[in-house]
């Protein structure tokens, strides 16, 4: 089994492509070892001490390097867990109950949207899952539509995108920018 490995542009934070379907739908955010008790292998991830976070999406797993750790002695440690991991056909997530698991909610709001706003939101929710999300998988990361009100629109970056030093220039040149082309309603964006 051969896992690609791509740089992202946040130097902390890898992007292994094990050739194959990592979630079938949408994608997990692993920003804490409590987190991670979900799934065996972003626990096993956390485990070694090196790391700092694990986002799962469609076909790809984003690891971030803890703040001292360099990559020369964490990537085959990351490789030798997903080759174990896939080559073994282990489950993603634990089986049977939740109970004593901690999962974080995905994309819960922040606040409840006003339904006066529904057209708004969905248009901004179409353009986060046609134009945004896309671009940002691309680069190991995914952004969370967290909620809309009185002009603001606040998102959560994950994977990749958490913690870059350009996240800040994406999200107002870049997405900043395609929302409030094709939702004029939108003054800023916020990440949260």
């Amino acid at each position: 089994m051969l896992i690609e490995i791509e740089r992202t542009p946040n130097p902390a934070t890898r992007k292994f492509l094990p050739g194959r379907t990592v979630m079938e739908v949408g994608g997990r955010d692993f920003a804490s070892p409590e987190a991670a008790e979900a799934s065996p292998l972003a626990e096993a991830l956390f485990a070694t001490g090196m790391v700092d976070g694990v986002y799962f999406g469609r076909d790809f797993i984003s690891v971030s390097a803890a703040p001292t750790v360099e990559w020369d002695q964490l990537e085959p440690e990351v490789l030798t867990l997903l080759l174990d991991h896939f080559s073994l056909d282990s489950p993603l997530f634990k089986p049977g109950s939740a109970a004593g698991i901690h999962v974080a909610p995905d994309a819960a709001p922040m606040f409840a949207d006003d339904p006066a706003d529904a057209d708004i939101i969905d248009q901004i929710k179409d353009l986060l899952e046609t134009r945004v999300q896309p671009a940002v998988a691309n680069d190991g990361g995914n952004i969370v539509y967290k909620g809309y009100k009185d002009g603001r629109l606040y998102l959560e970056m994950q994977g990749a995108c958490a913690g870059c030093p350009s996240s800040t220039i994406t999200l107002k040149r870049g997405i900043e920018s395609l929302i409030k082309h094709y939702v004029p309603e939108v003054e800023t964006v916020e990440a949260v």
